[in-house]
């Protein structure tokens, strides 16, 4: 077996759609039987992509590693503005965007490049007050959250198809990408949010090297059968 888990690993996921990075967690702890496991960064529901796992040891380097540079795609959705800034929540407000050009989105864009100041949405794991801003948030109860400084390194406009708005982002940590796509919305006048996201890497590590679900089931399978074996 390539792997000590009880040791320690480092293991690239790509992290289901409607999945908590904590569904994964526990997913990976039970396959492997594995008491210590932890992830170096969150990743909603409905984002994709690259969550890192630390097993064993390794989870003593769960700070260093989620504190990396990261990378994002995703697109946005002009024109439609919804409480928890992505798909998560109803559309509250519609707007026309028939007047944007694609120039101006991409200067828009530009706009955000370099360390910033960023309010994080209201539906996140933001401590108030000794609660989760989302918890409040779900009971129609109003935060005041205070705005964190972040660093954006890119925000490339790669395609625009109707009011889908397709970008590739490179950040620091604690950047909301919802908060982004909220407040490019607010640029432009017409509102915004998130409709689809994939984190693509983090630091050195990327999406491209990254294990499934299934891949982990897998290993598992492999080294029972591999234990049994040599058992017979």
């Amino acid at each position: 077996m390539p792997y000590d888990f009880a040791e320690g690993e480092i293991l690239l996921l790509d992290k289901p759609l409607n999945w908590t990075s904590f569904d994964v967690v526990k997913k990976v702890r039970n396959t492997l039987r594995v008491k210590k496991v932890g992830h170096a960064g969150t990743l909603d529901p409905l984002a994709t992509g690259l969550l890192i796992l630390c097993t064993g040891k390794y989870t003593k380097r769960i700070d260093e590693i989620q504190g990396q540079e990261k990378e994002y795609t995703g697109s946005i959705r002009l024109g439609e503005v919804t409480p928890s800034y992505d798909r998560e929540t109803e559309v509250t407000q519609t707007r026309d965007i028939s007047h944007l050009t694609t120039e101006e989105i991409k200067a828009a864009a530009q706009e955000f490049i370099g360390t910033i100041e960023q309010v994080p949405p209201i539906y996140s794991a933001v401590q108030v007050d000794g609660k989760r801003a989302y918890d409040l948030a779900r009971k129609g109860k109003s935060a005041e959250l205070k705005p964190r400084t972040i660093t954006i390194g890119a925000f490339d406009i790669t395609s625009v198809e109707g009011p889908e708005v397709h970008f590739r982002v490179v950040c620091s940590k604690g950047t909301y990408i919802r908060s982004l796509a909220h407040d490019l919305g607010q640029k432009l006048g017409c509102g915004a949010h998130l409709s689809s996201l994939v984190r693509t890497r983090i630091g050195e590590y990327k999406l491209e090297d990254a294990l499934t679900i299934e891949d982990i089931q897998e290993i598992r399978r492999k080294a029972l059968e591999e234990a049994n074996g040599s058992n017979s």
